[in-house]
């Protein structure tokens, strides 16, 4: 899917919404590197942990975590498989519906824009219609086969 970054709806209101209930988007640093990569492989998959990790390489790093208490709740990453990518993002189930992922992903997309990115490509994008209504993203017809091509799958 592809996102034109100039016309992004503002994560201000959203992100100020759940900082009143206690979740705060935050931008990961260097010292979390550990502690959001196991999260991640642990509550989805080691591929995921592995990309996250790359976003670490990054600065600024490339990863924002969603965090509730000290506990992560969600995470999102742009410039981690390929640059001018966004993901992967992953929210634990019990803290889906609430605009968790609709924030780390306009917060992500907000930095990308920021680095003077004028458009996002969503790869191997699983909710098409999630990203349609939180950004506006559109298909790119024949965009298959994709950068996850040659991906090892163990």
């Amino acid at each position: 899917m592809l996102v034109n970054l100039y016309n992004l709806p503002s994560a201000g209101e959203l992100t100020g919404r759940l900082d009143k209930e206690g979740v705060r988007i935050i931008r990961a640093m260097t010292p979390n590197k550990r502690l959001v990569c196991d999260w991640i492989g642990k509550k989805f998959a080691a591929g995921w942990a592995s990309e996250c990790e790359a976003a670490f390489c990054h600065f600024p790093v490339s990863c924002f975590a969603a965090v509730k208490g000290d506990e992560i709740i969600g995470f999102a990453c742009y410039d981690a498989t390929m640059k001018g990518y966004f993901g992967p993002m992953g929210v634990d189930p019990a803290a889906r519906e609430r605009g968790v992922g609709t924030a780390l992903l306009l917060n992500c997309l907000e930095a990308m824009k920021n680095e003077g990115y004028g458009y996002a490509v969503i790869g191997g994008a699983g909710p098409v219609d999630f990203y349609r209504k939180a950004c506006g993203a559109t298909v790119i017809d024949g965009s298959s086969p994709n950068i996850y091509t040659n991906l090892l799958r163990g």
